[in-house]
């Protein structure tokens, strides 16, 4: 179970808390739904595939087995493309003043559900680790929301 999470844990956190900066950053931004649903594809592809090839390059650089390289590479890659694709999903699916807070609810849950595993296999306070984890997407979403709108405002 370990290394299956750890695969997990890797690029999760990162597909789920950059899904929800982007839809309340552009919602605030006042982005038109297929704006939001192309921005969640396009990260979902083009950030995982980058991001997938340096977790690819620096296991090679630690001179990690070829094929365990390869294994995570790929185990990152399907990862951070479910968790997009569910974002995609749901708020393609949703009105857009209903897709936003059930995005966020979603990705809050998917990284207290994370966090909480992470710290049952750590033997770590569950409380503690989905708090602190849950703070930082807290501040990445308000910095984005606070971009959203911000410069719309500055570039009128």
């Amino acid at each position: 179970m370990i290394l299956d999470l750890r695969k997990l844990s890797f690029g999760g956190p990162a597909a789920i808390v950059t899904s929800m900066a982007l839809i309340v950053g552009l919602d605030a931004a006042t982005a038109a739904k297929t704006t939001v649903v192309t921005g969640l594809l396009i990260i979902g592809i083009a950030d995982n595939l980058t991001d997938s090839l340096s977790v690819h390059i620096y296991q090679e650089s630690e001179r990690m087995a070829e094929s365990q390289a390869l294994r995570t590479t790929v185990a990152n890659f399907l990862t951070r493309i479910a968790v997009s694709l569910s974002f995609i999903a749901l708020f393609s699916l949703l009105p857009t003043s209903t897709a936003i807070y059930v995005c966020v609810i979603w990705g809050f849950t998917l990284l207290s559900g994370l966090s909480y595993l992470l710290a049952r296999v750590r033997r770590a306070s569950a409380i503690s680790e989905v708090w602190k984890h849950s703070a930082v997407a807290f501040v990445v979403i308000a910095l984005s929301k606070a971009i959203g709108v911000w410069l719309p405002a500055v570039m009128a």
